[in-house]
């Protein structure tokens, strides 16, 4: 697991951020010092709208009592910034959702055709995760979509307080729908809360019938499960009922959505779906 392979903070004096600007200027946070440790929640590292890198932390411990604690101290700091973040978002009615895969899924094309559906009708903001470039972020803002690119360098997961720094300057408006792209992986961002509604898990077609199988954490782990590239279920030896059933086998509780960012085959039931949880945020934040 990822507290375990070095790819994660290694802890509050060792971590340290680089942000940069359009690639035209950057600060640095370093999170476990008396500057950074006192800052206000959402002002610990100003940035423009452009990429943040994280580069990767020092090895974890090799004792394992050692790296148990470590796996504890970086999962429970994660989780308290992830809660602080959960209420950044209720106070505001705003729809967080974490969208997860692994690589070559379709996750930015069926975010981009989402977007671009969807766009009149819902004030909607991108966070995208990658180790590197800014590739999928222009993709996004070619919608007409603001984005913001986080460039997480060797770690293979996005983590809140990435998540919290990236908010500040985004700064989504109340009551609307933000989309966090996720690093393509399907292991690590599993045990990373950012804060978010509920992770979606994208599933291709291409990909085998046991991919729920092999990785249960995720599939357990997320509320939604879209079965992505059905336009090219012609062309494969793919049963999509086992597929189904074994997403549901792991996680009974998964709604799932058999899709095509191509043709757009099953995306209105996705949509019913956005519209319907961006309307409960939007009356939680009501009620509160």
């Amino acid at each position: 697991m990822c507290v375990t392979c070095g790819c994660t903070n290694a802890g509050p004096h060792d971590s340290h951020e680089h942000v940069h600007a359009d690639g035209t200027r950057h600060s640095h946070s370093h999170v476990g010092d008396a500057h950074a440790e006192h800052a206000p929640a959402f002002a610990r590292a100003p940035l423009r709208e452009g990429r943040l890198h994280a580069p990767a932390a020092p090895a974890a411990p090799a004792a394992d009592a050692g790296l148990v604690r470590l796996e504890q101290q970086i999962l429970g700091k994660n989780q308290l910034i992830a809660e602080r973040n959960r209420g950044w978002f209720a106070g505001r009615g705003i729809l967080a959702l974490n969208l997860v895969s692994s690589p070559g899924a379709g996750k930015t094309s069926l975010l981009e055709r989402t977007l671009t559906d969807l766009k009149s009708e819902i004030n909607v903001s991108v966070i995208e995760g990658d180790q590197a470039t800014s590739n999928d972020a222009e993709r996004i803002r070619a919608t007409g979509v603001r984005a913001i690119q986080i460039n997480t360098g060797a770690g293979c997961h996005l983590e809140a307080d990435m998540l919290e720094r990236a908010l500040a300057v985004l700064q989504p408006e109340h009551g609307s729908m933000l989309m966090i792209e996720n690093v393509g992986n399907l292991v690590c961002p599993a045990l990373f809360d950012l804060g978010e509604r509920a992770k979606v898990v994208i599933f291709s077609i291409t990909e085998g019938e046991d991919k729920p199988l092999k990785y249960p954490h995720m599939f357990g782990a997320a509320e939604v499960l879209l079965l992505n590239k059905m336009d090219l279920a012609p062309h494969l030896r793919f049963d999509v009922a086992r597929a189904v059933d074994n997403a549901l086998s792991v996680n009974p509780r998964l709604e799932v959505f058999r899709v095509s960012a191509v043709t757009g085959e099953g995306l209105a039931p996705w949509y019913a779906w956005l519209k319907g949880e961006l309307a409960a945020a939007g009356r939680l934040h009501g009620a509160a």
